[in-house]
C-alpha cells in the first residue's frame, strides 16, 4: 500500500470543492480549511472579512498508486473557473480566488506545467495564484462534510451538486 499524500487546492466557497473531491477514486479524506494569508489560526469570520489574506482550500489526502498529482489537478481545473480573479460563482473576495498551494517541488513543476499547457483552452488568462503551502488552517467542524450531511441546503444544490456531477461524469469516483 502506498503512502498517503496530500494536495491543497482553493477554487472558491470549500463545501463546493470538498464534495467534488470527495468522489474521486483513491482520495482517502478531504479536509475544508485556510491557507495562502498572513492571520494565525483564523475563524471563518475572519477569513469572510477578506482581512487574513487566507482563501478557503482543501487539503486532500490520496493514494498515489490510485490518483496522481496530475489527476487531482485536471479534477480542480475541472470544478472551478480559473480565469476569475477573487471570484467563483455567486462567491466574491479574495478568500475566494483560484489557488493551489504546492506541498513540495514537485508539486509546483506540474501544476505550473498544467496551466502553461491548459492556457490555450481559456478565452481568459488564468489568474490561480500558485504558491506553496506554510500553514493549513483545518475549518471549523460544521464546515467539514459540508454538502454530504446538507445536499438540500439551497447553496449546495445549486453550486456544490452540478461539481459533484461533473466529476462523476468525467472521472473515476469512489
Amino acid at each position: 500500500m502506498s503512502e498517503t499524500e496530500l494536495a491543497t487546492f482553493g477554487g472558491g466557497c470549500f463545501w463546493c470543492v470538498e464534495a467534488a473531491f470527495e468522489e474521486v477514486a483513491g482520495v482517502e479524506s478531504v479536509t475544508s480549511g485556510y491557507a495562502g494569508g498572513h492571520t494565525d489560526d483564523p475563524t471563518y469570520r475572519a477569513v469572510c472579512s477578506g482581512e487574513t489574506g487566507h482563501a478557503e482550500v482543501v487539503q486532500v489526502a490520496y493514494d498515489p498508486a490510485v490518483v496522481s498529482y496530475d489527476e487531482l489537478l485536471e479534477v480542480f481545473f475541472t470544478v472551478h473557473d480559473p480565469t476569475t480573479e477573487d471570484r467563483q460563482g455567486p462567491d466574491v473576495g479574495s478568500q475566494y480566488r483560484s489557488i493551489v498551494l504546492y506541498h513540495d517541488d514537485d508539486q509546483r513543476a506540474a501544476v505550473e506545467a498544467f496551466v502553461d499547457a491548459l492556457a490555450d483552452e481559456y478565452a481568459d488568462p488564468i489568474v490561480t495564484e500558485i504558491t506553496p503551502l506554510e500553514t493549513f488552517y483545518e475549518a471549523e467542524a460544521y464546515h467539514q462534510d459540508y454538502f454530504a450531511k446538507n445536499p438540500n441546503d439551497a447553496y449546495c444544490t445549486m453550486h456544490a451538486a452540478p461539481k459533484v456531477e461533473k466529476v462523476r461524469e468525467r472521472f473515476r469516483t469512489a
